[in-house]
């Protein structure tokens, strides 16, 4: 459990790849964020190809309490990371091949102001560096720039996961209980107490 935001999309044609890389750089530095720097060149005529190498093009960059941001690309222009090519790129034919080119960040333990950040980032180099980019921000701020709201949901998943963390140590397992249902029993009282914000 824990707040994300998942994207993917594809690089844009005539749009250069080393100034990419260098302003996520400087936004890292100023930051004073770890980061990691790929290939720097995508190899000659690669964008828009079906076909991709086993290297990875881009950057990605870490703020404090939160997955890495990446924008990293296969050779073909496409998002992808070193765990797609890994996990995902071996047989075209299975249902989590489409997972190839899906990246994501948790930015739930970053805070509401991380996350806020991040998406106005992406909103930024969507439209200077993307031909497309497509996004499923599940707080929904990407949707409705709403910070308020954003705060509200942080607060309450934030609450979620402590009650389920409390919850495991205050209540024992019933008799002959399954792990399933001691979990779903859990859950349900956890929810209880800490019902979602609306909208």
């Amino acid at each position: 459990m824990g707040l994300t935001i998942h994207y993917e999309g594809r690089f844009k044609k005539g749009a250069s790849l080393p100034d990419m890389i260098e302003e996520v750089k400087n936004v890292a530095e100023v930051h004073q964020w770890k980061y990691h720097i790929y290939e720097t060149d995508f190899p000659a005529d690669s964008l828009g190809k079906e076909e991709y190498n086993d290297k990875i093009y881009g950057i990605h960059f870490t703020p404090p309490e939160c997955e890495s941001v990446q924008f990293t690309f296969l050779s073909n222009g496409r998002t992808g990371s070193a765990f797609g090519l890994k996990h995902f790129a071996q047989d075209k034919d299975a249902p989590q091949y489409e997972y190839l080119h899906w990246l994501f960040t948790k930015t739930q333990f970053a805070g509401p102001e991380i996350h806020a950040f991040i998406v106005h980032l992406f909103r930024y180099m969507a439209d200077k560096y993307f031909d497309e980019f497509m996004v499923t921000d599940e707080t929904k701020y990407w949707e409705t720039n709403d910070e308020e709201e954003l705060r509200k949901l942080f607060g309450y998943t934030t609450a979620v996961i402590e009650g389920f963390r409390n919850a495991f140590d205050t209540f024992e397992p019933e008799e002959d209980e399954s792990i399933e249902d001691y979990i779903k029993r859990l859950l349900t009282r956890v929810l209880k107490k800490n019902p979602r914000p609306e909208g």
